[in-house]
């Protein structure tokens, strides 16, 4: 299993600021940065940070991640994506919380895979189920799923005809009661207490969301459930990884 390494940057001398996590943000922001670093995913998942955009939120984090064949010896990309982590300590309106999730994710189908109807609602259903096989509350879940086929002609006229299926979708994580720190007998006034006695308690389960986002990249992708050998599953064939444009 591979864990989330690295830092954010936050600009371009690459160092971490307060809106990606550093010290400068907020302590349930800083939680939630850190249970998304500490997050174990599957192997076939690679994570790496990104910039997070600046104007979504007052604070944001992001990771980009690429699913690879395990099969396969040129390491060939299954599906591609992109989990940013908002967060705005004076709530937002539309979100219902002081969190939201965002996510973008791409993969190249089969054509005929792609030409069945009912894909769009099948992965949109596979986003709910992953939140839901791990137990993770959420609200206002909100989201496109668009398939955009590609034909060549001309210079180009020899490639396979390629159909890729992009995911947009955004939910508010529920929040989970942290455990509250022991207190020393005779604790100190200083900043830190002072600042996280302000902070509220409930943070949710980034690293949690995080694990069930992989589940759906590699769902989409084409490979099985982790750990999974049960007959039923659905998940999409998998196919060679994107072509060159």
């Amino acid at each position: 299993m591979a864990a989330v390494q690295g830092h954010v940057s936050n600009g371009a001398d690459g160092a971490d600021g307060p809106d990606a996590g550093g010290e400068g943000a907020p302590l349930a922001f800083r939680r939630a940065v850190a249970g998304l670093r500490a997050a174990r995913v599957r192997p076939e998942v690679e994570l790496d940070p990104t910039p997070p955009p600046r104007r979504l939120a007052p604070f944001a984090y992001a990771l980009e991640a690429v699913v690879t064949d395990p099969t396969a010896d040129d390491d060939e990309e299954l599906a591609e994506g992109r989990l940013i982590l908002l967060h705005d300590p004076a709530g937002h309106d539309s979100w219902r919380g002081t969190f939201r999730m965002v996510t973008l994710i791409h993969a190249d189908l089969e054509p005929e895979i792609a030409a069945d109807p009912l894909l769009p609602e099948v992965c949109w259903s596979w986003l709910t189920g992953a939140l839901e096989a791990r137990g993770l509350g959420c609200s206002e879940p909100s989201g496109t799923v668009t398939r955009a086929s590609s034909h060549y002609f001309g210079g180009i006229g020899e490639r396979e005809p390629s159909t890729r299926i992009e995911i947009r979708a955004s939910w508010t994580p529920s929040d989970h009661p942290s455990p509250e720190p022991a207190r020393p007998e005779r604790p100190e006034r200083s900043e830190r207490s002072d600042e996280a006695a302000a902070e509220p308690l409930g943070v949710p389960d980034t690293g949690a969301h995080l694990a069930a986002w992989c589940d759906l990249l590699c769902q989409i992708a084409g490979l099985p459930p982790a750990g999974t050998t049960e007959a039923g599953v659905v998940s999409l064939p998998q196919r060679r990884g994107p072509q060159p444009r």
